[in-house]
């Protein structure tokens, strides 16, 4: 009895001992998922901030590209701009930018992309507050092409330091947000130009342009706070803060430890034994410290030219190139930029009168949000190359859309049966260049029309007052058009088809396509790419679209043929990036000629397989 009830008694501490184990295994468990919880949620916290930090660049080039539209009217008035003044005006910042993006490839190799970032900030604050108090036409150019730098530096770092940190299921959208932001700043940048210029109409300009130093201070101090990218410390040897920024930016040390290596992998193996001895000769120095040794003027170990050198010698990057200069050249060159700095001018084409153009072209801009936002959804669900594809097919309908509304503004405007003086004929590469419309007469330099009657005169009237019945109106630079609703309409179709696709998608690709040791150097051409294509089109389109070149209606028609050609030679070039690490992507460019023999045809199938079985890349030697 008693050996039973000794029995009974070991049973019952053996059962209570596995309930207890089961409680501190339940408990362990418990703490570690609550653990998972909370760093989960503070990592995404961590890449909010991120992301919103880097896209006050993105904002950035999207404000100065959308206030310029607006402050062009009052500049004119207040400095008595002539065409070309205008042109320079513009175009100053756009070509400081295209070589700012080409130096920038160094910049961001040599000293980090956070470095590139701040300075990026600091120039633009400056720049800014230049503008906020210009006092004649070089000093609003000055300021012009300080802001330039500052914006060619930002456009070209924030794509890579947001593909950079961000994991791969994500990157599509945060790289997005950042094209998100650019047209966010062109819709507010509208904004403050109609209540600046209305409320304000002679000094309004000085805060539509001193204003962008706000966003630009916050970015810089907002940066103080963040990592370098992980990617770029790997690659110059800093192997321990390397991971350190990744395990602060990813769910768990597994998460980041994997993803390390696959960095490390990437590297060639030149770098890789650099990587060991920079490792060695920083042991006993940090980060921060071989950073200033570099701001202190130490040489960069990596020459300019001899990094594009090897850049071009390897042929899946030099595809990659080619693909994404092509990709930025399309994307300026159907137009975007001729509608962002130029639509309250195109609105006055379409003879609105100033502040119904200022408004307009700030009310237009939000379109292009919309669009981008359409795109920040269904990048990581229809893929890169769908919204592209997309995106074009609309941009080329829309274009000729808006060419054949100025041409229906023309052609149904009321005849002109009388011309006196110059305004009779007019020279003209595209049509007849005789004055047969009231809209030729109203497009004619010093040319006005009363009735039917087209002569010479001004703002206030005829040179001869004789010439007009007391019964008819004299108009001056404008005439009835009976279709400027059209081209509101085509401009803001424009601008919402461009923002599914073509407004981020070239800068998201770009920051993808290129393998980690030429990454810099091949953004920052692709990014100058873009503002050379700018440069063209902001410099030439007041120019190209005057009646004696190819006209309003003509130059919309040129835009739109370009996006068509894209829209072909995309069709049968671009491959599909979604779901794949920017290792793995590098790897899509890739040819048997190649004499890649670490990746065998088998890894290069199932790739292309993940990307959604996009088509194979045309080759391009």
């Amino acid at each position: 009895m008693s050996s039973r009830n000794g029995n009974d008694h070991q049973n019952n501490d053996m059962e209570d001992l596995m309930i207890e184990n089961m409680s501190i295994a339940s408990a362990s468990a418990s703490e570690v998922a609550h653990q998972s919880r909370v760093r989960a949620i503070r990592v995404r916290r961590k890449m909010r901030f991120l992301t919103a930090m880097a896209a006050i660049g993105g904002f950035l080039f999207g404000y100065d590209t959308g206030v310029i539209s607006g402050a062009m009217l009052p500049l004119h008035r207040t400095f008595n701009l002539t065409a070309w003044q205008e042109e320079v005006v513009v175009s100053s910042t756009v070509l400081s930018a295209f070589v700012a993006s080409l130096c920038g490839g160094s910049l961001n190799r040599a000293f980090g992309r956070r470095i590139s970032i701040l300075f990026a900030a600091a120039v633009f604050t400056f720049g800014s507050l230049v503008l906020a108090v210009a006092w004649g036409y070089l000093s609003l150019v000055a300021g012009r092409i300080v802001v330039g730098i500052g914006i060619g530096v930002a456009s070209l770092t924030t794509p890579i330091y947001l593909a950079e940190v961000a994991a791969p299921e994500m990157r599509g959208r945060l790289v997005t947000i950042n094209a998100l932001l650019v047209t966010m700043g062109q819709f507010i940048a509208g904004m403050v130009d109609g209540i600046f210029d209305e409320y304000f109409p002679d000094e309004g300009w000085r805060y539509m342009l001193g204003l962008a130093a706000v966003p630009s201070m916050i970015m810089f101090f907002g940066f103080m706070f963040l990592p370098e990218s992980p990617r770029w410390l790997a690659m110059n040897g800093f192997t321990k803060e390397a991971l350190h920024a990744l395990n602060t930016m990813r769910d768990s040390d597994e998460v980041a430890y994997s993803e390390f290596e696959e960095i490390l992998d990437d590297l060639p193996s030149n770098d890789s034994d650099e990587n060991e001895e920079n490792e060695q000769g920083h042991a006993n120095e940090d980060y921060g410290s071989i950073q200033k040794s570099k701001l202190c003027g130490e040489p960069s170990e990596h020459h300019f030219l001899s990094q594009v050198s090897a850049m071009l010698s390897d042929a899946p990057t030099r595809r990659a190139l080619c693909l994404g200069c092509g990709l930025m050249a399309l994307q300026q060159l159907s137009g975007i930029n001729t509608v962002m700095y130029y639509a309250a001018s195109i609105y006055e084409m379409s003879e609105f009168d100033e502040m119904t153009s200022v408004w307009l072209s700030g009310f237009t801009a939000l379109a292009q949000v919309i669009g981008v936002a359409f795109s920040i959804y269904f990048v990581e669900r229809l893929g890169r190359r769908q919204l592209v594809l997309t995106s074009l097919a609309f941009v080329t309908l829309c274009l000729l859309g808006l060419g054949a509304s100025f041409y229906l503004a023309r052609t149904h405007s009321g005849p002109i049966t009388k011309t006196l003086g110059k305004c009779g004929n007019q020279k003209a590469l595209v049509w007849s260049g005789v004055t047969t419309f009231t809209y030729d007469c109203a497009h004619y330099d010093g040319c006005g029309f009363c009735g039917t009657i087209c002569t010479e005169g001004n703002m206030t009237g005829p040179t001869d007052p004789d010439v007009c019945a007391p019964t008819d109106e004299w108009l001056y630079d404008a005439a009835p058009n009976p279709f400027g609703w059209y081209s509101v309409f085509f401009m803001v179709a424009y601008l919402l088809a461009f923002g599914i696709g073509m407004g981020g998608m070239p800068w998201t690709i770009n920051s993808e396509i290129y393998p980690l040791r030429y990454r810099s150097v091949a953004v920052s051409f692709s990014t100058a790419t873009n503002w050379i294509g700018n440069l063209i089109v902001s410099a030439t389109f007041l120019s190209i679209s005057s009646p004696g070149a190819l006209t309003a209606y003509g130059a919309f028609w040129l835009y739109g043929i370009i996006a068509l050609s894209g829209f072909c030679w995309l069709f049968v070039s671009l491959p599909e990036t979604k779901g794949l690490s920017l290792e793995e992507i590098g790897r899509l460019f890739r040819r048997s000629d190649d004499e890649y023999t670490e990746v065998d045809s088998v890894e290069e199938s199932n790739l292309i397989a993940k990307a959604s079985k996009a088509p194979t890349l045309m080759p391009m030697h």
